[in-house]
C-alpha cells in the first residue's frame, strides 16, 4: 500500500515517518505539510518526495497518515476520503462532534478504511488486555490516570502545541483514557466534569450497563508525579494495565497492520475484520464524550459548596 504522510511536527518525525519507512506492506510515498521547507526536510531524511500540491499526493497514494492537529485533521481527512484514501489518523478525530461526523460520513461514503491512533489500543500487550477485560466482564468500576508533565518538565517536544495549551488535557490525554474505559466498561450514559490543580481535570463516567469510572487527567503534573494507569475492580478482582510493550513506533507499525488488513476487506467488499475497531466512528464516540465533558466544566454547571472545619 501506498501511504502519504500529512504533517511535519514532531510526533509526524518521531513516529509517523520511521514507522511508515520500516513497514514491509507499506510503501512511504511521501509527505506534504503546511511548511514546504519542513516537508522537504523530512522527506529528504527518508528518501521520499515532498509535495507542495495535496491533491498531487493524494492522487498518488492508496492512503494517508495524519499528524496534524485536531483543529486541521478533519477538513484533509475529507478531502482524502474524497480522493479514495484510507485513512490512518490522529487523535482526537477533531475539536467538535460536528467536524468528527463530518470525517465518519466521508469514510462511510467512500467506502475507505479508517484507523485512529490510540496508542493504547495498538500496544501489543496493552491492546490484549483490554481485550480479555473486555471478554471477562463483571467490572463494576474502573481508574484512569494520564498524569503528565508535558507543560511543566520542560523538556517535552510537545509543549509548544498551541491546540495542547489551549484545549488542555481533556483532549489530549483524555481520548487515550476513554479508549480503554469504552471497550471494557461499555457505552457512557452520563459524565460529569471538575478541575483540580493547573490544567488537571477530574471525570466521573456512568456507563450503561451500570458501572462507573473515574479518569484524573493532566498535563502539567509535577515530573515525579506523573504517571499512566489503568485499574479495574469487579467480580475478577484488581487488574491494571501493563506497561507499554515497546515504543509508540511499534504500536503505529500494528496500527498500519490494521488499517491494510481493513482496507483488504474493504476492497473485497467484506466486513472490518476486527470486532472493536479504533475507526473513525469509534474516534466520533470519544470526540462526543470530550465535548459533554468539557460542557460539564463550563461555569456555572458545577454545585457550590461551603465547607468549613467544624469548631
Amino acid at each position: 500500500m501506498r501511504v502519504g504522510l500529512l504533517g511535519t511536527g514532531p510526533w509526524a518525525q518521531r513516529v509517523h515517518a520511521p514507522a511508515l519507512a520500516a513497514h514491509p506492506g507499506v510503501e512511504f510515498a511521501g509527505v506534504w505539510g503546511r511548511r514546504a521547507q519542513a516537508a522537504q526536510e523530512l522527506a529528504a531524511a527518508h528518501g521520499v518526495p515532498a509535495h507542495r500540491d495535496l491533491d498531487q499526493l493524494l492522487g498518488a497514494v492508496d492512503a494517508v497518515s495524519v499528524a496534524l492537529p485536531p483543529d486541521v485533521q478533519p477538513a484533509l481527512a475529507v478531502r482524502a476520503a474524497g480522493a479514495g484514501c484510507h485513512l490512518l489518523l490522529d487523535k482526537p478525530v477533531a475539536m467538535d462532534v460536528e467536524a468528527a461526523q463530518a470525517v465518519v460520513a466521508a469514510v462511510e461514503r467512500a467506502r475507505v478504511a479508517s484507523r485512529v491512533f490510540f496508542t493504547l489500543r495498538f500496544d501489543e500487550g496493552q491492546a490484549r488486555w483490554v481485550r480479555e477485560q473486555a471478554a471477562a466482564g463483571g467490572w463494576f468500576t474502573a481508574d484512569a490516570r494520564w498524569l503528565s508533565a508535558v507543560f511543566s518538565s520542560g523538556d517535552s517536544p510537545y509543549a509548544a502545541s498551541p491546540w495542547r495549551r489551549e484545549r488542555g488535557p481533556l483532549w489530549d490525554v483524555g481520548p487515550h483514557a476513554l479508549s480503554v474505559l469504552l471497550p471494557v466498561l461499555g457505552p457512557v450514559e452520563r459524565i460529569t466534569a471538575a478541575r483540580g490543580a493547573g490544567d488537571t481535570v477530574h471525570l466521573v463516567l456512568r456507563h450503561a450497563g451500570g458501572a462507573s469510572s473515574t479518569a484524573h487527567l493532566s498535563m502539567t503534573a509535577p515530573p515525579k508525579a506523573a504517571e499512566m494507569a489503568v485499574e479495574l475492580r469487579g467480580e475478577q478482582g484488581v487488574t491494571a494495565i501493563p506497561s507499554p510493550t515497546a515504543g509508540p513506533g511499534a504500536a503505529f507499525h500494528r496500527a498500519l497492520d490494521e488499517l491494510l488488513a481493513a482496507a483488504a476487506a474493504a476492497a473485497a467488499g467484506g466486513a472490518d475484520p476486527v470486532a472493536d475497531p479504533c475507526d473513525a466512528a469509534f474516534g466520533l464516540r470519544v470526540v462526543r464524550l470530550d465535548a459533554a465533558a468539557e460542557h460539564a466544566l463550563e461555569p456555572g454547571c458545577g454545585v457550590p459548596v461551603a465547607d468549613h472545619p467544624v469548631g
